[in-house]
């Protein structure tokens, strides 16, 4: 089975929330007019808001029920009687249970839409330009859930660099890893962005490791004099980077992926279920950490 994927790399206009649920309804538009081929669509972190709001949050938070509907609605009125089935992947600011997170959503579009999962930020960033856990509660979950094109999972932005939450979305049989990302450039002496550098080896690694997909989509544009890069990315099943987004760019990358490569490698190189055969052993040494700190 082949998978068509494009990511929108894309800028927020900060706090807007209807102004970038129209610039969504724009590339729906695109798709449709460069006849690109797009089963998923994959949009950043916090597309429909802008990254660093703080207590702006509030004013921006939507129910993942209210983004499906808004999403429909712009979906229908742009494509008319010829849109096809489309799943999307769209970072946003959600509200649930009087709790607000910093979340993504995947849903399919069309004439049946549905939500089939929302993924709710594990791991808040609150040190140096971040200070997420000031203003979003943290999920405390990472799931795999079935798709049209097989099991999927989500990660956001610094969820992806502590590799244990790649791990536990392959072992929950993800294929596909969809990382959204609003990531600051630092480190620009070189000849490329440091944090593009250490970005593309987090998707590469994550892929390579577990033998899965990695789609990665980053935000790009300057928020209160921060340059968000962008460099969107897609990596294969063998670790190999097979389509990269420039920086700072709003762009549409898109490539097709073909599911069966994922057998393919892990007959040769079977590291998940090498993973899967030592899997009890590694949560005895977990539990076993987890014992010793709640003594201490």
């Amino acid at each position: 089975m082949v998978v068509n994927v494009a990511v929108a790399q894309v800028r927020a206009e900060k706090g807007d929330y209807a102004a970038n649920l129209c610039s969504i309804g724009d590339v729906f538009e695109q798709l449709m007019d460069e006849g690109i081929s797009a089963d998923v669509l994959v949009f950043p972190e916090t597309a429909l808001s802008g990254y660093f709001l703080e207590g702006g949050v509030v004013e921006v938070a939507k129910t993942a029920d209210e983004l499906l509907s808004d999403l429909q609605h712009e979906y229908t009125q742009r494509c008319k009687a010829n849109a096809p089935e489309l799943d999307v992947v769209v970072g946003f600011y959600e509200v649930l249970e009087g709790k607000h997170y910093n979340s993504c959503l995947y849903c399919t579009l069309g004439p049946a839409p549905k939500l089939l999962h929302v993924h709710r930020k594990v791991f808040l960033p609150t040190y140096g330009v971040f200070d997420e856990e000031r203003f979003v509660s943290r999920g405390v979950r990472i799931d795999a859930f079935q798709t049209r094109f097989g099991k999927a999972a989500i990660l956001i932005c610094e969820d992806a660099w502590h590799s244990l939450c790649g791990t536990i979305a392959a072992l929950k049989g993800a294929q596909i890893i969809y990382i959204v990302s609003a990531s600051p450039g630092r480190g620009f002496r070189g000849p490329e962005v440091d944090s593009v550098r250490w970005w593309r080896n987090v998707v590469t690694s994550i892929a390579g490791e577990h033998n899965v997909f990695v789609v990665y989509a980053g935000l790009t544009g300057f928020e209160g004099g921060k340059g968000l890069t962008g460099a969107s990315m897609i990596a294969s099943p063998s670790g190999e980077l097979i389509a990269q987004a420039p920086i700072l760019e709003e762009c549409l990358l898109h490539c097709s992926l073909d599911m069966d490569d994922i057998a393919v490698i892990r007959g040769s190189f079977p590291m998940l279920q090498d993973l899967e055969s030592c899997l009890a052993d590694l949560v005895a040494e977990l539990n076993t950490i987890l014992s010793e700190r709640h003594r201490s």
